[in-house]
């Protein structure tokens, strides 16, 4: 039976004293992962009832934060059910499951942070053309290109990656992320070579486009009137902000990927949960207190629950 399951499962050692404060880390992630699925969901939920806020910006507002819980949904009951079990393992088809899901929605935030620079590009430097430029047809487009580009390029990646043979069965971490390039035998050069050009195509491309539209914007603003910059930086703060925290999250694990064998447990589970417990959780507060209408949608709801 071992035999078999070493054939078919692999060990997540990224766990830190897990003996000791299993309960401690399932009672703090259960109550991080309630509120990102709700704080986000209550957005939606506002976005979707209220007509008002069916604009493009405020679509793809909605379609990041689903892509938010989805990605926290693809990490965190896994998560949990490890912090209580006696074995931390997972199936080698359930690793690649979770891997793809990882980079491939990491892959559309990216897209739909491009997405909403675009938006907030057409709306302040072209306000006349924005209805004929930003239609339901080109939204729905965009959409569909952001799921659907970096989960081919993803699925192209787990392909290469599975007919690769493994030399350990045990992860040096606590998901599957970059970390299962440490089980191969053998990199294979084709594999870091569309790896780094699947990353350049998605995320590099996004960063550059996101970088030219907001120093446009920018420009553009500053010389124009107090109107225009007062309404830059209420709609363009929030991208930002949002921008830098996955940037970070990125950065993260970036590096736990190319130093994860010289960083301790502990660092590797510290930056690990970084990487998944901020940027999903910091995406509802920075979107709820600093837009405006949704800000003012909130405070509705919330008032009508204390009555009701």
């Amino acid at each position: 039976m071992d035999g078999e399951v070493n054939e078919t499962y692999i060990t997540l050692e990224g766990h830190v004293e897990l003996d000791r404060f299993r309960y401690l880390y399932f009672a703090v992630m259960l109550a991080a992962y309630v509120c990102i699925v709700v704080c986000n969901l209550t957005i939606v939920y506002v976005i979707w009832t209220h007509e008002n806020l069916h604009e493009p910006m405020y679509v793809f507002i909605a379609a990041l934060l689903l892509n938010s819980v989805v990605f926290s949904t693809n990490i965190y009951p896994k998560l949990l059910s490890d912090f209580l079990s006696e074995k931390q393992i997972i199936s080698y088809s359930a690793c690649y499951l979770q891997f793809f899901l990882f980079y491939s929605l990491s892959g559309s935030e990216f897209l739909l942070l491009a997405a909403m620079a675009y938006d907030r590009y057409v709306s302040i430097c072209k306000p006349l053309q924005y209805a004929t430029i930003m239609g339901r047809n080109t939204v729905s487009i965009y959409l569909s290109l952001a799921w659907l580009v970096p989960a081919s390029v993803t699925g192209v990646q787990v392909i290469l990656s599975s007919n690769m043979k493994l030399c350990r069965l045990n992860l040096d971490g606590v998901l599957c992320n970059n970390s299962i390039y440490h089980m191969y035998c053998v990199s294979s050069k084709v594999h870091i070579v569309f790896g780094a050009l699947s990353v350049a195509f998605i995320a590099l491309f996004s960063l550059i486009f996101i970088v030219f539209t907001y120093s446009r914007i920018l420009i553009i603003s500053y010389r124009s009137s107090k109107e225009v910059r007062k309404k830059a930086a209420q709609t363009c703060s929030p991208h930002l902000l949002v921008l830098i925290s996955f940037s970070c999250l990125c950065a993260f694990d970036v590096i736990i990927a190319r130093l994860g064998s010289n960083l301790t447990k502990l660092i590797h589970l510290i930056m690990t949960l970084q990487a998944v417990l901020y940027h999903p959780l910091l995406n509802p507060i920075i979107y709820g207190l600093k837009m405006k209408e949704i800000s003012k949608q909130l405070r509705r709801l919330f008032s009508q629950a204390k009555v009701l």
